[in-house]
């Protein structure tokens, strides 16, 4: 089994729906995608854009956004298919020339992700924040360990009809 560990797309409650323009999947992987802001200026972050800027992780498989992603094993099998799904996206997006060439920058944007999950147990939440200074995109990253992110603190719940005192 394979020792790397990634991160995977995952929604507490229901506010990255409202809060991005595209929301990442639950349960895709994820990257930290600050490359796509590295030529915004302070008019590019308003509304829904300034929210995927300041807190977005990036999902490879619909390339939305979301708050939260959960460190989990990969399998060295699935890395190949995320590098060409994010190359075929340098492609599609910003004019790589080919598939092949944008490899490189696909699988370095990869292992900094592997890199930031490395040290963190499964399960473990990340957060990314990022604001523009003088040398550019400025990402800062926390973790909020298994035992600590208590679901019952943030999640939604509903009570079951049957539940629900009779008044």
């Amino acid at each position: 089994m394979s020792g790397t560990k990634l991160a995977r797309a995952i929604h507490l409650d229901e506010s990255d729906m409202n809060v991005f323009f595209s929301p990442a999947r639950t349960g895709e992987w994820a990257i930290s995608g600050g490359f796509e802001f590295s030529n915004w200026g302070e008019a590019d972050l308003t509304g829904k854009a300034r929210q995927a800027f300041a807190n977005g992780w990036l999902g490879v498989e619909t390339f939305g956004r979301v708050t939260f992603v959960a460190v989990t094993q990969v399998e060295d099998s699935e890395l190949q298919d995320i590098a060409r799904g994010l190359a075929q996206h340098f492609v599609d997006l910003y004019g790589a020339p080919t598939v092949e060439a944008a490899m490189g920058v696909a699988q370095e944007e990869i292992a900094h992700m592997i890199d930031l999950c490395a040290d963190h147990d499964p399960n473990t939440l990340l957060t990314v924040e990022r604001e523009l200074t003088e040398a550019g995109v400025r990402e800062r990253f926390r973790s909020i360990k298994p035992d600590a992110a208590q679901l019952d603190q943030v999640a939604v719940h509903a009570v079951p009809e049957d539940d629900v005192p009779k008044l």
